[in-house]
């Protein structure tokens, strides 16, 4: 199964996704893109350097109809990402799982990395929860 993983930067979330769903082998086939990249964020890299799983070669990508074309699943990140999201052909799957932007966070350093570390987990809790019905 190819999974494709979509939020609207490809920065932080659909980053962390792809590199989950790599570690917990949902699929040897995971991919992520934004319907606006902009670039990894480097405090995505740290909370998942924390776990052990390194993401810093991974790289931002926009949303394209090849890669689209390519997924056998499509799961959005956020509510942007869902409702930007091109029209599915026949027979892809289209899954929705929101997440807060952990880039949007502003303050201190530790509320920053606060919020990427807790956004990691929902991703990874609901990966594991949900690995199946995929």
């Amino acid at each position: 199964m190819k999974i494709l993983f979509v939020c609207t930067g490809n920065s932080a979330r659909s980053q962390m996704a792809e590199g989950l769903a790599r570690h917990f082998r949902i699929s040897d086939e995971v991919r992520s893109a934004g319907t606006a990249p902009k670039g990894i964020n480097p405090h995505a890299i740290m909370a998942m350097d924390e776990i052990g799983i390194d993401i810093s070669a991974q790289q931002s990508k926009p949303l394209t109809p090849e890669l689209i074309s390519w997924a056998d699943v499509v799961i959005t990140l956020c509510g942007d990402a869902r409702d930007s999201c091109p029209v599915l052909p026949s027979g892809k799957k289209h899954v929705h799982w929101g997440f807060d932007d952990p880039a949007a966070v502003e303050g201190e350093a530790e509320v920053v990395r606060a919020a990427f570390r807790r956004v990691r987990d929902e991703i990874g809790a609901t990966l594991s929860e949900h690995a199946r019905f995929l």
